[in-house]
């Protein structure tokens, strides 16, 4: 396979590109390293240091390549940033999608898009959610996403492609920077290792599906190797609290935490999970690690010096 990988430096996408490299293709990677670490990609790893919003550089570089398989994992990804300036997130999300399938159609490539299922369903939905629950996100984040994916379907319906939607939960995992949401797992265990108690906003009891680094990039590969074009979530199906996640810290710890109680914060969502029956049942995907097992994974890096190159 020739593959490009979007933010191929970052938490996820460097995941991927050793998965791909692992198994004998050949990857270009597409990063700014804004946020990407070159530090994370095996020497020699073919980077690029291209903005998805810069089309023209985006369609030479397609055109050079000629991957088959586009993984778009570059983002806008922090939420309170796209409701400060959601503009800027819409020309990331949106405007840097849709330059990539341009380009991608002049090679006829396939793409898989990370969007998101956490930010997508919002308030007042079914637990677990699945495909079928209208989305309703409660910002320009989520947003920019479900648009992003909208042009994914109407490629597919006019150019007859099949480009794929994963709506992926709250990944975490070793390489994972202490940033927003989803990195409530590096933030609570880096802190905790370093001998300081972990902050909880509400009463904890708020919950996500938190779906380990190794699993998600399986669902990637399987994506990208499948003949059908659609939007699957890929989650594990779970309810984790807050204070779930502190426990589990505690025994990978061996220490008991006092965690520091704040305010909740306007607009956080309850509760969320995902129903990834459907990815179970087109892409015969379905996550093998526990939380349990993932946490003891994460705090063992952290243990080691949060390494830029880590086996998840």
């Amino acid at each position: 396979m020739r593959a490009l990988v979007t933010g191929g430096a970052g938490f996820i996408g460097s995941h991927l590109t050793d998965a791909l490299i692992a198994q004998g293709a050949t990857v270009t990677v597409l990063d700014t390293l804004t946020s990407g670490r070159r530090e994370r990609l095996p020497d020699g790893t073919d980077l690029r240091q291209i903005d998805i919003t810069n089309a023209s550089a985006i369609t030479a570089v397609i055109e050079e390549t000629r991957p088959e398989v586009v993984f778009h994992l570059a983002a806008q990804i922090d939420v309170r940033a796209s409701v400060a300036d959601p503009a800027h997130d819409a020309a990331v999300n949106i405007g840097g999608t849709i330059a990539l399938l341009e380009a991608a159609r002049t090679v006829d490539a396939r793409l898989v898009f990370a969007s998101t299922g956490g930010a997508l369903y919002g308030m007042d939905v079914p637990i677990p959610s699945d495909e079928q629950v209208p989305p309703a996100p409660e910002a320009p984040y989520g947003t920019a996403k479900y648009c992003a994916e909208q042009y994914l379907a109407l490629f597919n319906r006019l150019h007859g492609t099949r480009h794929i939607a994963l709506r992926l939960g709250n990944v975490y995992g070793p390489r994972q920077d202490p940033a927003g949401e989803a990195g409530v797992v590096s933030i609570f265990s880096g802190r905790v290792h370093d001998g300081y108690e972990p902050t909880v906003y509400g009463d904890g009891t708020q919950t996500r599906d938190y779906v380990y680094v190794r699993d998600v990039v399986t669902a990637f590969l399987a994506a990208g190797t499948t003949e059908q074009g659609g939007t699957w979530n890929i989650g594990a199906g779970r309810e984790t609290s807050v204070l779930d996640l502190i426990k589990h810290i505690s025994q990978a710890a061996g220490r008991e935490i006092t965690p520091i109680y704040a305010p909740a914060r306007p607009g956080e969502l309850q509760r969320s999970a995902l129903d990834a029956t459907a990815a179970r049942n087109d892409l015969g995907w379905f996550p093998t690690t526990s939380v349990a097992e993932g946490i003891d994974r994460v705090y063992a890096w952290v243990r080691e010096g949060r390494p830029d190159r880590t086996t998840p």
